[in-house]
């Protein structure tokens, strides 16, 4: 039976583990040619197993949530921790929101050319964690009037 189910599978064009034969064995018993294997295909008697297939339904939907910026919290995390958003990355949304925050206070009059300057090159320099950190190193050395 085996050599029938390989032949019945090389016509239907599967794996002979997905042929079934289906109804009595005597016939299937009894073929011996293509001819024979395609008549019983035919009217049934040898037929393709359905595709046992993993859906990908539950994935759709979670990817759907992951685009609206769900299901990205330390759980979901793979990887080092630099895998998620770069060095580089993080250091480029650092610093543009430090000298946005000093060229605003320049154009507001609060510091100097040579305050703002100064404290440029120390954000350059990665002295500064963030903007509140800016905000202290102002009041601790009295640099003008912080908002």
């Amino acid at each position: 039976m085996n050599n029938k189910k390989v032949l019945a599978g090389k016509i239907l064009k599967v794996s002979p583990s997905k042929v079934k034969f289906v109804g009595d064995a005597s016939e299937i018993k009894k073929a011996i040619t293509r001819g024979d294997m395609r008549s019983l295909i035919s009217s049934g008697k040898i037929v393709k197993k359905g595709t046992n297939e993993q859906s990908r339904g539950r994935a759709r939907k979670i990817l759907k949530q992951k685009n609206k910026g769900r299901q990205r919290g330390r759980g979901s995390r793979k990887g080092s921790a630099f895998s998620i958003l770069g060095r580089k990355e993080q250091w480029m949304i650092k610093i543009r929101a430090q000298r946005d925050f000093l060229k605003l206070l320049r154009s507001k009059g609060v510091l100097t050319p040579s305050e703002y300057r100064g404290l440029y090159n120390k954000s350059r320099g990665g002295y500064f964690r963030n903007k509140r950190h800016i905000k202290m190193y102002m009041e601790e050395h009295s640099m003008g009037k912080v908002q």
